[in-house]
């Protein structure tokens, strides 16, 4: 499988697919077909078999995907197989949010320590995990193994934040700061996460002109 030959577009349609079939295999669901697949995510069945023979791809003609093994296959190629230690840099409302999402630690991501330059939330505890001051940040994640980055910081230092974390060995980086950071020359993959953006988007079709949906 050459990972580097998958179009980012397919890419972001795989974990649709992988929630969707968690939510079927709950529901006792052990088979499907592609356009029983497509009506529950919104996709064409010709779409979601392009997808899948991107990876090689999955199921039989006339007999369609097991649920379960499709799942299975996805989450592999999603790296759910593993296990992922995360720091979260701000422990701000957004950061203290995701630190209380329990469909992390269902998932493989574990949240190891959250960092923030004030007292408090220094020295504080959420959900559990304590907040380290920044300053303890690199030593942590070198001694901790970390995998995952995530950044809730204010703009102005989102940049900085994230040089550091690269600096340290850390090869993942989620970045909730409004501002667009990437790290090529580093080698660290970054996926910035705009929070407005899709609200904006509603906003646009809220708004559109009528007479261009006909």
């Amino acid at each position: 499988m050459v990972r580097s030959r998958v179009s980012d577009a397919v890419i972001r349609r795989m974990p649709r697919y992988y929630r969707y079939l968690v939510d079927l295999e709950k529901n006792g669901v052990e088979r499907i077909s592609s356009e029983k697949l497509g009506r529950y995510t919104g996709l064409t069945a010709s779409q979601i078999r392009q997808d899948f023979n991107c990876f090689g791809g999955f199921g039989q003609q006339g007999y369609g995907y097991n649920v379960t093994d499709l799942k299975n296959t996805i989450a592999g190629i999603l790296g759910l197989h593993k296990h992922y230690q995360v720091i979260i840099v701000g422990a701000g409302n957004v950061g203290q949010a995701l630190a209380n999402y329990t469909n992390f630690k269902d998932e493989g991501f574990t949240v190891a320590a959250l960092f923030d330059t004030q007292s408090p939330p220094v020295g504080t505890f959420v959900n559990g995990v304590l907040v380290w001051p920044v300053e303890k940040m690199e030593a942590f994640v070198r001694e901790h193994q970390v995998d995952i980055g995530i950044i809730t910081t204010p703009q102005s230092v989102a940049r900085k934040i994230a040089e550091r974390m690269a600096e340290a060995g850390i090869k993942g980086i989620w970045n909730f700061a409004p501002v667009d950071v990437s790290l090529p020359e580093q080698d660290v993959c970054v996926e910035n996460l705009h929070l407005s953006d899709s609200l904006l988007t509603l906003t646009y079709h809220l708004n559109e002109d009528p007479a261009k949906k006909e």
